[in-house]
């Protein structure tokens, strides 16, 4: 619990109102009950904050009520990213090693650690302080957790991973499977060996069954403080920069470099060998065929530039009307030409 005006001098706001109301919980408006801060960002949201059960409202800068208690703040997305994980603190587990976890004797577990059922950690692992590995979870040699990463159950991270610190891999993910690597050869499709392995930076999130392959020589990288939603494909030697958000179901071919700040919405395919630049910009549903400039957005498939792709997007809804009145051309030429 937390009063009003504790509560904004931790996020950096200030209180309208009586900054001793004590705030239990938070909820949306339309649920919220006594005791609980709500949030609007908008007019038309505080007027159904007004209009419901919470006791206090967190809103942006120059917000006014003359009847709930507000709790102003530059930003109130940011200030609810901040506010959430005070009413729900993450899950705590207990440090130690489940009984029914195999870890091979060279494995080096932090004692701060916690090892949870049913987990596999093979030889030279080294899992750092605080870490957690969840449940069913299987690390293969020589790969090194930093501090503070959870994995959740059933990540499988294949050998020589590196994990930095403070970061989260949700269930069902695979870090480290080969990449798809084959040569013909008379007649069949031999298979190049993968040898390389992943690295993953600091302060990254991995969304649920997501696949990062392994780099074919070298290593599949990925960029620190970098958000990678569900079900995404990482193809091998693609390297990530930093800070970059990748949305569900994108696919990758190998060898992409993208460098900081590119977003890259869902169900786009990123061509193979290709530089995606700082802060450019993938519309949903792209397949991305050549180099994307910094600061670019490109849209459609092929993806063209924002501008051209909406060019045609509205010229393509013209297009039945354009056919009819040709097609009514054609008729009276035709007629002219019979007379």
């Amino acid at each position: 619990m937390f009063t009003a005006s504790i509560l904004a001098e931790l996020i950096g706001g200030e209180v309208v109102g009586d900054g001793s109301v004590v705030l239990k919980g938070i909820a949306p408006a339309d649920v919220a009950s006594s005791g609980d801060l709500t949030f609007a960002e908008k007019p038309s949201y505080l007027a159904a904050a007004e209009a419901g059960k919470a006791s206090a409202i967190l809103v942006p800068q120059g917000f006014e009520s003359a009847t709930k208690v507000l709790i102003r703040v530059k930003d109130a997305r940011i200030a609810i990213a901040k506010v959430l994980p005070l009413f729900f603190p993450p899950e705590r587990h207990s440090a130690g090693v489940h009984a029914s976890a195999v870890v091979d004797s060279s494995a080096r577990i932090d004692a701060t650690a916690s090892v949870g059922p049913h987990c596999v950690v093979g030889a030279g692992v080294s899992v750092g302080k605080n870490s957690v590995l969840m449940g069913g979870n299987h690390v293969g040699r020589d790969s090194h957790l930093g501090e503070d990463v959870c994995l959740h159950p059933n990540v499988v991270l294949y050998a020589r991973t590196q994990i930095g610190n403070r970061v989260s891999i949700h269930a069902g993910t695979t870090i480290g499977s080969d990449g798809y690597g084959y040569v013909f050869d008379q007649g069949r499709h031999r298979k190049i060996l993968q040898v390389g392995n992943v690295v993953i930076h600091d302060d990254v999130e991995i969304g649920s069954n997501t696949s990062i392959d392994r780099g074919a020589l070298g290593s599949t990288v990925i960029g620190q403080g970098t958000k990678i939603d569900n079900l995404v494909h990482v193809a091998h030697n693609v390297v990530m920069g930093r800070h970059c958000l990748i949305m569900g179901q994108v696919g990758f071919a190998g060898s992409t470099q993208l460098a900081d700040y590119v977003v890259i919405a869902s169900q786009s395919g990123i061509a193979g060998h290709l530089k995606l630049g700082t802060q450019a910009t993938i519309g949903a549903k792209s397949g991305v065929m050549r180099d994307v400039a910094a600061g670019e957005t490109v849209l459609g498939y092929p993806a063209a530039t924002d501008k051209q792709a909406k060019r045609q997007w509205i010229a393509m809804t013209k297009m039945p009307e354009a056919l009819r009145r040709l097609r009514s051309l054609e008729k009276r030429m035709d007629g002219t030409k019979q007379v």
